[in-house]
């Protein structure tokens, strides 16, 4: 027998303000190394799922790109701090025998700071 699915079975989503803040900062820390990855990544491609943290059991909203050239995760925690992270995968633009994996952000939405991870090419 199928029905509608419960609504608490559907991951509620995040208001727009939010993924504003998070897709800025993240392409901001792309162009702080002087590279661009354009409009990625878009707010709009995440799928979100909750997830209970097995020690605290605080359910945290998660979400996730995939399927496109980059992939990226962002947790948005019941407190209102958030981590994500982005691939990059791009030459760093000063280190020739590195490249930039990806960038980070954490923190609350309206003072998010960041880092690019720097990975060197395996030989």
């Amino acid at each position: 027998m199928s029905g509608p699915v419960p609504a608490a079975a559907v991951a509620p989503q995040p208001d727009a303000a939010t993924g504003a803040a998070v897709c800025a900062a993240l392409r901001r820390e792309v162009e702080r190394l002087g590279l661009s990855i354009g409009n990625e990544p878009d707010w709009s491609l995440l799928s979100f799922e909750e997830k209970t943290d097995p020690f605290s059991q605080e359910v945290s909203l998660i979400g996730t790109w995939r399927g496109s050239a980059r992939y990226g995760t962002v947790t948005l925690f019941p407190d209102g701090r958030v981590f994500a992270e982005y691939q990059v995968l791009l030459p760093h633009p000063d280190k020739p025998e590195r490249y930039v994996e990806s960038v980070q952000v954490w923190g609350k939405p309206d003072t998010l700071r960041g880092e690019a991870v720097i990975a060197a090419y395996m030989t």
